[in-house]
Formats: structure tokens, C-alpha cells, sequence
């Protein structure tokens, strides 16, 4: 296999300068939707490689490396570049410089790894045949989800890929190791605001009042029957509420108390189902208690399928190049991604980069405010991702 061994090649010759680009994201972060100084310099760096790209959902970016015969088959994959609000207290040399924000999610990883990709695509693409499409998206972390202006602005057309792949940090496996799930992956993700209306008072004189936060606390344990009740067994799902506010005192009943939670589910039928129990269940408890309810709910990402078949080739091609004993099955989780929306339109993979190393200390989980990883990671994230293109445009030619 010497084009294998040719993108190893590379990803390794590569990997220092990568560190060094996810290094300066890591410093710079940027939230949801306003990643212009980032999509900037992510042009700027495909740029000086020689690499075109075109801006797209405002601040995400498109990318075409085309090899022979171009026209034959597509494959995409995709980046995210978006960070969280968070303060990040490591005290590592690429620390944020912006106070509150950091890429706690490793989306400053998946960025400088997918510009690794082209680079190597790009220094090999006489010895392919189709048009490997790199989407590096915006707001990941934020309804209604990057991916969904990505596919707007037509990022999935022109033509359509075969399918699309995306990578993602996991620091629950050690550096080195690939993890793969096919089928049911992960969950939808809305998010449910319940303000419920009363009437204040003074604590002493509760009969004179209609105690928004006791009706509160009856439509809190009243709605997880939703889960335990009403939801298959086998059918994975979680509401859980995070948030509460009734600005009261020790004597004084508030006027309203506003709560925020989420809901999960894997199965659009039931999602759909849930939420209108949701909604209707906070209402009627509220009136039955005297009071109201206004319910509101935030859409969010749909819940995410891997394709079965595409999730085998890539993971045949994982085998490939870390080796069997490092490729491994994951369980399904509950947490969520805006991928699922590609998910829904061509056939889609997303998998896992091991970056834990317990020995150096990076075992800290996404969205905590010390999350890193073993940047030998970024040796082997580049070259894989090139290396499953490649295999699944020369699959999709032979096919046709």
C-alpha cells in the first residue's frame, strides 16, 4: 500500500505545524456564529498552501480538492470551529486569551486537523480519482446549528456527495485509538423553557396566593413520568431540568419561576411525541393548581444515525492504517450534534479520535473548563481522515 504509507508519510512531516495552527485557534477562540477571525485565518493558512476556499454561511468555509477524473464521485467531510462559553483554567502555554471562552470541545482539533487533510489531499491528488469536498462549519454549539446554513448555502450540492465524514475528539479513549458506532449514535437535543405564572405575596399568607414555585415543583417531578411512563423501555431518552429562578425570600412568593431544561431522545417519532406531552402536561398541572404555564421550546439537532455501510468501509479503512487492535466500538450517547443533519440527506459517519493520556494527566471530559488533549493526536487525525476519503472515492468509482 504506498499511497497508505504516503499519507502517513505526510501526516507525520506535517503534525508539528498543525499543532502549532490548533495551538493558535486554541489561544483565539471564538463562540457560535461569530468565528470571523477564525474563518479568516483558516483561509489564509488553506491559502498559503495553495488551497482555494470559498466563505460560506457566513463564517464557514468550503473546500474542493479534486483529483482525476473530478466529475466521477464526491466524497465530503467536515470541521467544526466554533468554542464555548467557558473559563478555561489549565495553565498551558496556548491558553485562551479571551476571558470566558474556550474551545472546551476540541473543535480547535478537528479544524487544524481537517486543513491537515487538504494539505495531504492536495499533495496527492494525481493519485485519485473524484472531488474530496472539506466543509469547515460554523456554530456547532448553538441552535439552530451550523450545519443547517452549511447545507442551506448549498454545501451539499453541486454535486451531491456520496456520503460525509466527520471526526471528533473523545477523551475517554487514549491517544491512538479510533472509535466507530453504527447505526443509532447520538440524541436529538431540545431545549424546553417553562414559565410559570402565579400570583405573589407575602410567605405568611400563601391562601391569598396561587405559589408559582409548589406548582413548579409538582410539573418538575410530574414531567419525568414522560420518561418513566411513557416512553419505551428500549427506547433511550432524558429530560432533565438545569435551571431554575423563582426570585422570592423566605417570606415572599414570587410572582413566576422560570426553568430550563433539555429533552433527548433517538427516535424522531417519539421526540415529536414528547414534547407535545411536555407541553400539554406543564399546562395542565399549572391550571389545575390555579395558575399557568407558558412553554416554549427551542428545536434542536435531530438525532444522529451513522450509516451502517459507510461506518464499515471507514472503519475497514481505520484498520488500515492505526491498526485492528486500535479500532474499537463505542456505545451510543445522549449528547448531541448538528452532524445529524448532513445525516439526513446523504449517508453519514461520525467518529471518535482518541486524545487521553493518563500518564501526561489529559483525562479531562468535554465542556469542563480544563479539557485538552495529547496533541500526538493531531499525528494520526489528518492522515486517517485523508486515508478514509481516498478509500471510499476509489469504493464509490469501482462501483459505478
Amino acid at each position: 500500500m504506498i499511497l497508505l504509507s504516503t499519507i502517513k508519510s505526510l501526516s507525520e512531516k506535517y503534525s508539528q505545524q498543525i499543532v502549532e495552527l490548533r495551538r493558535h485557534l486554541h489561544a483565539n477562540p471564538e463562540l457560535s456564529y461569530k468565528e470571523f477571525n477564525t474563518v479568516k485565518y483558516i483561509a489564509d493558512q488553506l491559502g498559503s498552501f495553495g488551497i482555494e476556499s470559498t466563505q460560506v454561511a457566513t463564517t464557514g468555509l468550503l473546500v474542493e480538492i479534486k483529483g482525476k477524473n473530478h466529475t466521477k464521485s464526491t466524497i465530503a467531510l467536515r470541521a467544526d470551529m466554533d468554542a464555548l462559553p467557558i473559563l478555561e483554567t489549565s495553565d498551558v502555554p496556548y491558553k485562551s486569551k479571551v476571558s470566558g471562552v474556550m474551545h472546551a470541545c476540541g473543535h480547535d482539533v478537528h479544524t487544524s486537523s481537517l486543513v491537515g487533510t487538504a494539505k495531504i489531499l492536495d499533495e496527492i491528488k494525481d493519485k485519485f480519482e473524484g472531488t474530496v469536498r472539506l466543509l469547515f462549519q460554523p456554530g456547532e454549539e448553538k441552535n439552530p446549528g451550523g450545519a443547517s446554513y452549511m447545507i442551506r448555502d448549498g454545501a451539499l450540492e453541486n454535486p451531491r456527495p456520496t456520503g460525509i465524514i466527520g471526526q471528533h475528539v473523545f477523551p475517554l479513549l487514549p491517544v491512538g485509538k479510533i472509535g466507530f458506532r453504527e447505526g443509532m449514535y447520538m440524541a436529538s437535543a431540545d431545549e424546553i423553557y417553562l414559565k410559570v405564572i402565579g400570583k405573589g405575596g407575602h410567605g405568611a399568607a400563601p391562601d391569598v396566593c396561587i405559589d408559582p414555585i409548589l406548582i413548579s415543583s409538582h410539573i418538575i417531578i410530574a414531567l419525568q413520568q414522560i420518561v418513566s411512563r411513557n416512553a419505551n423501555p428500549r427506547q433511550p431518552t432524558v429530560l432533565t431540568f438545569g435551571n431554575i429562578i423563582g426570585q422570592g425570600a423566605t417570606n415572599i412568593i414570587p410572582n413566576e419561576v422560570n426553568i430550563a431544561g433539555t429533552f433527548r431522545a433517538m427516535n424522531e417519532k417519539w421526540r415529536e411525541s414528547g414534547l407535545q406531552k411536555i407541553k400539554k402536561m406543564a399546562e395542565s398541572i399549572a391550571e389545575g393548581m390555579g395558575g399557568r404555564c407558558e412553554v416554549e421550546i427551542s428545536k434542536g439537532y435531530p438525532y444522529l444515525e451513522n450509516n451502517p455501510e459507510l461506518t464499515q468501509r471507514i472503519k475497514e479503512a481505520a484498520v488500515d492504517y492505526v491498526g485492528k487492535e486500535n479500532v474499537v466500538d463505542i456505545d451510543i450517547t445522549l449528547a448531541s450534534e448538528d452532524f445529524a443533519y448532513y445525516s439526513q440527506i446523504i449517508p453519514a459517519s461520525f467518529y471518535r479520535l482518541g486524545t487521553r493520556n493518563e500518564a501526561k494527566g489529559i483525562t479531562s471530559y468535554v465542556h469542563t473548563s480544563t479539557f485538552d488533549i495529547d496533541e500526538d493526536a493531531l499525528k494520526i487525525g489528518p492522515g486517517l481522515m485523508a486515508w478514509m476519503a481516498v478509500k471510499e472515492l476509489e469504493f464509490m468509482v469501482l462501483r459505478k
